[in-house]
């Protein structure tokens, strides 16, 4: 049982084997084909043909990737830490919408979240540089989060006082019937969407919501710019970081030689080109 256990978990969570390829390159057909199941089945022309057998599809791969989650707990050496981690999460989640649908009508839709299981295909492909840059992507997101957050305070303060100017001037008479009315104007036209179910009819109203939507493209450029120079700054950190064969600690400075949590001697710097 343990050879069969060792030997699963070769094909399920390896690459480096034709049957691990093959396996992965089927799982993710199945994804694909399931994912389109679903897609067809929300239209009512062909949902009234073909109905049972879109159904009979759903049930047929829900019960397929269910077992295949079993079989994923069943080989990690680890089950818990698999199933918390992001495609243990995204493999129950994919299953879970058609049970649910025998209580809840219409959740089998949800089943949608399989297509994040695509996601594989970066580790089929071995398209590891790819993930390299996702990293770098998640980095900066996570460096700017307080920036962010302030920016974004600071743009709902500025859209409450457009709201209230606008019901001032407008009122209830142009459609501007309350400040929450008023405000979602305001976000509607900062943003640069601009529905058209509610517009100002005075001049000073129009003078306002220039001054909005002016507002509006200057507010989209900054948190491009504060993410995109954290991006940068990524890059750059990741060009040097080195691992500490003791403690694994990854941030170092790039003249250092020891690590700074362990003491343990550092691997020699080496430098990465943008594409390594």
């Amino acid at each position: 049982m343990e050879t069969l256990r060792q030997r699963w978990r070769h094909i399920i969570f390896g690459t480096d084997t034709p049957a691990g390829q093959m396996f992965d390159m089927l799982l993710i057909g199945a994804i694909l084909g399931s994912v389109i199941a679903v897609m067809l089945d929300s239209v009512s022309s062909i949902r009234e043909e073909y109905g049972v057998l879109l159904y009979a599809a759903e049930w047929f791969f829900t019960l397929l990737f269910t077992v295949e989650y079993a079989i994923r707990l069943w080989v990690s050496d680890r089950p818990l830490r698999y199933a918390r981690s992001f495609f243990g999460v995204v493999d129950l989640l994919s299953v879970i919408p058609t049970y649910l649908s025998l209580f809840i009508p219409g959740s089998n839709y949800l089943l949608t979240i399989r297509a994040l299981r695509v996601l594989r295909v970066f580790r089929v492909m071995k398209l590891a540089k790819f993930m390299g840059e996702a990293n770098q992507l998640g980095i900066a997101l996570v460096r700017t989060r307080r920036k962010i957050a302030v920016f974004m305070f600071s743009v709902f303060v500025v859209i409450i006082i457009f709201g209230s100017l606008m019901y001032v001037v407008e009122g209830p008479e142009n459609g501007f019937s309350s400040i929450p009315q008023s405000i979602y104007w305001a976000i509607v036209t900062i943003t640069t969407v601009g529905y058209g179910d509610i517009s100002p009819q005075t001049g000073l109203g129009k003078l306002i919501a220039s001054l909005a939507m002016i507002t509006g493209y200057a507010i989209i450029a900054v948190p491009t710019g504060i993410v995109t120079a954290e991006i940068s700054a990524a890059r750059v950190s990741m060009r040097y970081e080195r691992e500490c064969p003791g403690c694994h600690r990854h941030s170092h400075e790039p003249d250092a030689r020891f690590c700074l949590q362990c003491g343990e001697e550092l691997p020699k710097l080496s430098l990465k080109g943008p594409d390594d």
